[in-house]
């Protein structure tokens, strides 16, 4: 009995850590599916549809990544990581209220969980997707940490 509570504790524990890892990979990951299950449907062949879905799952993390770091419009920079973060925010919230669901939380507790779960992945997922595009060059250069200028020398 006790092992099978501390078990299901790090079973638990491992499928939340695979959510907060793989929540910046929600968009990529549904334009993978849908590619792929189109390609399909036009009867390509399953070998042009896996390749497909992979190009275009990749393409589409590696597009949205550049475009993060060079784009330097704060607006922009924030409806990028908004696409981005949306995705993980609803992948978010039905993972949690399922496993509210499994440990047997009432309908409005289920639902308060997975609010809650939708906001925090959702904001993880933003998180990522600003540090895989790299650190803000401007923000290193205002920084005095990273300042190139010297002291005067009085004597």
């Amino acid at each position: 009995m006790f092992l099978s509570a501390i078990l299901s504790v790090l079973g638990l524990g491992f499928l939340v850590y695979l959510l907060f890892t793989l929540a910046v990979y929600a968009l990529p990951f549904f334009v993978a599916v849908t590619v792929g299950m189109y390609i399909y449907d036009t009867e390509a062949g399953l070998l042009a549809a896996l390749v497909a879905a992979f190009m275009s799952g990749a393409v589409t993390l590696v597009l949205g990544q550049i475009a993060f770091a060079t784009i330097r419009s704060q607006p922009i920079r924030l409806a990028i990581g908004a696409v981005y973060a949306l995705p993980a925010g609803v992948a978010g919230f039905h993972a949690v209220r399922g496993l509210s669901e499994i440990g047997g939380a009432g309908e409005s507790w289920t639902l308060v969980f997975a609010g809650i779960g939708a906001l925090v992945i959702g904001v993880t997922a933003w998180a990522r997707i600003a540090a895989l595009a790299g650190p803000d060059e401007e923000a290193l250069t205002a920084s005095p940490a990273f300042s190139t200028a010297r002291p005067a020398n009085d004597g």
